[in-house]
């Protein structure tokens, strides 16, 4: 059967059907739709009869996910009774995790545990619902499951492939030294450093060529795995090829009848030629704006730099966390379940111990210790708060102001489903002010920015320090999550002592920045100047910002830019 008339994420679910040990899973980025719900169909009446087939929720406990103690049972029969897990009850066959894109540190591990080669075999797909670019999977997953695919509302060409054969013929597909070296080489080129990604890409392809009734890879085949396990991945363009005024020998005498290559010059022209062919699929196969979108992501973008500002206290509400053993102490709340399920499998030991130390029989059936004491556990979710600084100096500040206004009533709108927060900051003159605090109130925010006067100095340098300590403040505020935004082009002309001075201004502005870098905050800079400015963009380099220069930018390009960021 030829794949290639099938839409891509119909193909790879007839590849993962066909190896779905050695493709671990396959990664379905859209919303719930008919299409999808038709590709999960498939999937499922392609799999071998009798394969188990479960649903997994996010908010599942790890007695449920893993296997444990049935309380339930426990306490009627008076001893421990074992349950299995979801885990172990789709051993062989296929785990949907809907929403994977809000899966938490915990269940994504244990996911990507139960994944690994040794462990009992089942393939996991992962409905990615994420509505930007930011809402993705976590990295242990992505890398584990081998193919990604984007949900579109194709319908499938034709009837479906002889799966069950290709299955039978998946252990007899040979796959020559040559396509393995285009697959790595093609990774390698792509920046992807995982050899998994390479080892899933072969699979793919022998998986592909089972599907097409061949017993040996062929391109065509190495080039499908490429789009489909490589593509998704890349994490740099390819290099260009050097110039050939650049190469140092001579190219060769081309070869006659009386003079033929040899053998091996042929051979390494052919792995040459299919290494750039494997490669062009990669490429032509790389989802728009990805590998922009990395490129524009500053060092700590993730979190996983920087300072955060952690609960002063335990969390009393919010999504809920497995809980954990420890004491009770005033505002910690007792998990009576899981105390009990700590507390059973040891009840005749301790009614020996107390026989050993003569006590009388326990008035009660079940004896808990201080050990046993399980809490319970919340995470609240995040807060983001946007914080807009505003340039309000020079002739150009009234342009300035209303593209901020745009800005901020469209983001204020993002606040009423994501529960974020809105804060304007405006320098100009000697100093910065802070018009609007941290708010969800559309109606204040029209008020401060209508309030606002234009004209004056340009002290880039206060403005920066006033976002420093703003964002400081609401990341050290419950755990809080600050995104600044400057609208500026940076042509400072104010220090940060109030004197005038472009080249002290400039100094002290390029000071703060560093400190923002330093701080690991999420910033980005717009730049308003009629041209691409070089000191905005040397601006944005020194605080790790994204650079997007809109010289005539609209409410909509700014809330869009804004979007992307965060």
């Amino acid at each position: 059967m030829d794949l290639s008339t099938w839409p891509a994420a119909w193909q790879a679910v007839w590849l993962l059907a066909v190896d779905p040990a050695g493709l671990g899973g396959l990664s379905l980025r859209g919303g719930a739709s008919p299409a999808r719900d038709a590709l999960l169909q498939a999937l499922r009446a392609a799999m071998p009869a009798g394969s188990p087939w479960r649903r997994l929720p996010l908010q599942i406990d790890d007695e449920r996910l893993l296997g444990g103690l049935d309380l339930g049972l426990s306490l009627a029969a008076g001893r421990p009774v074992m349950q299995a897990g979801l885990l172990a009850e789709a051993a062989g066959g296929v785990v949907v995790l809907p929403m994977a894109e809000r899966a938490d540190a915990g269940l994504a591990a244990r996911l990507s545990a139960a994944l690994e080669p040794g462990a009992a075999p089942l393939a996991l797909v992962a409905l990615d619902e994420g509505q930007s670019p930011d809402e993705t999977l976590p990295a242990s997953l992505r890398e584990r499951l081998g193919l990604m695919a984007a949900v579109t509302a194709d319908a499938a060409p034709g009837p479906a492939p002889d799966v069950e054969a290709a299955r039978e013929r998946l252990a007899h597909v040979a796959c020559d030294d040559a396509t393995l070296q285009a697959l790595c080489s093609t990774a390698a080129a792509l920046g992807i450093v995982s050899m998994r990604a390479a080892w899933q890409a072969w699979c793919a392809a022998r998986a592909a060529a089972a599907l097409a009734g061949r017993s040996t890879v062929t391109q065509a085949d190495a080039e499908l795995a490429a789009r489909l396990v490589l593509a998704p991945r890349a994490r740099a363009l390819p290099q260009a090829p050097e110039d050939p005024a650049d190469a140092t020998p001579p190219p060769p005498a081309p070869p006659s009848a009386e003079n033929p290559p040899p053998p091996e010059q042929t051979a390494e022209a052919e792995v040459r030629e299919l290494q750039e062919q494997t490669l062009a699929a990669a490429q032509a196969a790389i989802p728009a704006g990805l590998l922009e979108s990395l490129a524009g992501r500053a060092p700590g973008r993730d979190g996983s730099a920087g300072r955060r500002g952690a609960p002063a206290k335990p969390a009393q509400s919010g999504r809920p966390l497995a809980p954990r053993r420890g004491p009770l102490r005033a505002g910690s709340r007792l998990d009576l379940l899981a105390t009990l399920r700590a507390a059973i499998p040891w009840q005749r030991l301790r009614e020996r111990d107390r026989e050993q130390q003569g006590l009388p029989r326990a008035p009660t059936r079940l004896l808990v210790r201080r050990d046993d004491f399980h809490l319970k556990r919340y995470r609240r979710p995040q807060e983001t708060t946007t914080v807009f600084v505003v340039d309000a100096s020079g002739s150009q500040a009234l342009n300035r102001l209303a593209e901020a206004k745009g800005a901020v009533e469209l983001m204020l709108a993002d606040c009423y489903v994501r529960r974020d927060r809105v804060a304007l900051l405006a320098f100009r003159g000697a100093g910065a002010e802070l018009l609007l605090p941290p708010t969800r109130s559309l109606a204040r925010a029209r008020r401060s920015l209508a309030s606002l006067p234009g004209g004056g100095g340009t002290p880039l340098a206060a403005g920066l320090e006033a976002a420093w300590l703003l964002g400081c403040g609401v990341q050290a505020r419950d755990g809080g999550r600050a995104v600044l935004v400057f609208l500026t082009d940076a042509r400072a002309n104010i220090a940060r002592d109030g004197s005038p001075g472009r080249v002290q201004a400039a100094q002290d502005a390029l000071a703060m920045a560093a400190r923002l870098r330093c701080e690991g905050l999420q910033s980005l800079l717009i730049d308003t100047s009629p041209r691409p400015e070089p000191a905005a963009m040397a601006l944005a380099q020194a605080m790790g910002a994204r650079y997007v220069p809109l010289p005539h930018g609209q409410a909509a390009q700014v809330h869009a830019a804004v979007a992307a960021a965060r």
